[in-house]
């Protein structure tokens, strides 16, 4: 079993079905748990993502609003373009701008597990491919 495996998929917000819809935009597999049914009066998304170990989202960007991730579970991988990647901890908190290229994943030997708020849309990028994830260092 891999590391923090039990804690994620015991998370307080649920660990939820694969992540079917978005799986293109992720190397690995990650599980998806809606927290917030959108309606009319609720313009942001809230949801619990869980990524398996060496699962990792493609750069992306966020446009007409911003995302903050609340880290649960796990250990993890937070990015933006031009600087160096930060592991990521239950308790820690990431807060993304609009505009701002980035992602975020599981490190190599442990799930991840956090909730994203997230307002606006998002536009996918390149993939975090293996040559570039295989060369961080906790």
């Amino acid at each position: 079993m891999a590391k923090n495996e039990q804690a994620v998929k015991n998370d307080l917000f649920g660990f939820g079905d694969k992540n079917v819809a978005y799986a293109k935009y992720f190397i690995g597999t990650s599980y998806l748990n809606g927290l917030v049914s959108p309606d009319d009066n609720v313009d942001i998304n809230v949801a619990n993502v869980n990524f398996e170990p060496g699962c990792r989202n493609d750069w992306h960007i966020h446009h007409n609003g911003y995302q903050i991730l609340l880290v649960t579970a796990g250990e993890g991988w937070y990015q933006e373009e031009g600087k160096p990647a930060q592991l990521l901890t239950p308790g820690d908190v990431v807060v993304i701008h609009e505009g701002i290229k980035h992602w975020h994943g599981a490190t190599k030997d442990s799930w991840f597990s956090h909730v994203a708020i997230t307002k606006g849309t998002s536009e996918w990028c390149e993939k975090v491919t293996d040559d570039y994830y295989d060369q961080l260092t906790k």
